[in-house]
């Protein structure tokens, strides 16, 4: 016969229930309510799933307040900018337009719209540095190879050598 789990039968088992849905450290409950983070971890299956739920919709609440935030914030940017445009004001009104810009960019990371991948500098790259030097040794023997593709490089934005 299996064991009962004692946190079942604990008496403060809501509010243990309570802890173990907020996230807090199994440690720390353990100690405040007198059992054992294993303990604690065997009884997280036995949950209440409408609590679980409930945790999950606070949860989501508070996103859409943060969404509702930032679209707010936006709201006055715009407001803002279009005052400072109205009275003429270029600077406020370029500066309105770059908050206008953040919130945006915000909003977009918030919704999951805008893709945060770095970008790369390849003229920084230890591989290309060495590139560029063996190619550039390479055509010593033709110095007007050599202009040729010095020039190129500095066209498209790098630095000779």
């Amino acid at each position: 016969m299996p064991r009962k789990c004692t946190i079942c039968e604990h008496e403060q088992k809501d509010e243990i229930n309570t802890a173990l849905v907020k996230g807090e450290p199994y440690r720390y409950i353990a100690e405040r309510y007198g059992t054992s983070a294993t303990t604690l971890v065997r009884h997280k299956d036995h949950l209440p799933v409408e609590l679980t739920k409930a945790q999950a919709a606070q949860e989501v609440a508070q996103a859409d307040t943060l969404l509702d935030q930032v679209k707010q914030l936006q709201r006055k940017a715009w407001e803002l900018l279009g005052k400072a445009e109205a009275a003429g004001d270029l600077r406020t009104a370029l500066q309105g337009v770059r908050e206008a810009k953040g919130c945006l960019e915000l909003l977009a990371k918030l919704q999951g719209e805008l893709q945060q991948e770095g970008t790369i500098n390849i003229t920084l790259a230890p591989e290309w540095l060495e590139l560029r030097t063996v190619i550039l040794h390479a055509l010593e023997p033709f110095p007007e190879a050599k202009l040729r593709l010095a020039a190129a490089l500095q066209e498209v934005g790098h630095d000779q050598n």
